[in-house]
């Protein structure tokens, strides 16, 4: 879809008072630049905001589009930060997955279920539990702490889940636990694919 068309109904949206601000959502950097260009172009409404995957496991927006959108001012507002629940601690094997898991049911959410990308996940827990912080919370406060983004968006399906990831407010990364994180996964790497649905990133992972 072209995107003159989306941001003119976009356009439309809110003249009408239905919309306020617009967003994308797993844009390729290109792409993002693009809707800036055809926003300012036309005199249309213009990105505030792109919403990509991101997590200690896949970290390749920090390559383009974690610089893009510091250069212009978008908020980054990742999705699966918990890595669909490898960073939780939810996935013992990459072979087997729990029953009712995601992973059970969506062959992509199975396909992010790496080994590699466990082994994470299991050295994580370790740094974690070093400072009184659970799996997942440590996973969280990594993404709501790294370089440009504004806040991860979470789902918690359970009231333990919403406390466990409120238990991050006020705190903040150590500077030897963010060096510990890049040396599980590099800066601008990744061990499991969470793109693997928008067919731009056309990189394979080793296993």
């Amino acid at each position: 879809m072209p995107q003159e068309e989306t941001l003119a109904a976009m356009d439309e949206l809110v003249s009408a008072g239905k919309v306020r601000f617009v967003g994308a959502s797993t844009y390729p950097a290109w792409k993002v630049m693009e809707g800036l260009a055809v926003a300012r172009e036309q005199q249309l409404p213009s990105y505030v905001s792109e919403q990509p995957p991101y997590n200690l496991l896949d970290r390749r927006i920090e390559n383009e589009l974690v610089p893009l959108c510091q250069t212009y001012g978008l908020a980054i507002l990742p999705w699966s930060p918990l890595a669909a629940g490898i960073l939780a601690g939810r996935y013992d094997s990459a072979d087997v997955m729990p029953d009712g898991s995601r992973a059970a049911r969506v062959e992509r959410t199975r396909a992010r279920v790496t080994q590699a990308g466990l082994d994470v996940a299991r050295r994580l827990a370790e740094l974690a539990s070093e400072r009184g912080l659970t799996t997942s919370q440590l996973a969280l406060l990594w993404v709501k702490d790294q370089p440009g983004i504004t806040a991860p968006i979470v789902g918690p399906r359970t009231m333990a889940q919403l406390d466990d990831a409120l238990g991050i407010l006020g705190r903040t990364l150590d500077d030897d636990a963010r060096a510990a994180c890049d040396e599980l996964v590099h800066p601008g790497n990744a061990v499991s694919d969470f793109h693997n649905t928008t067919g731009w990133i056309k990189s394979t992972l080793s296993p």
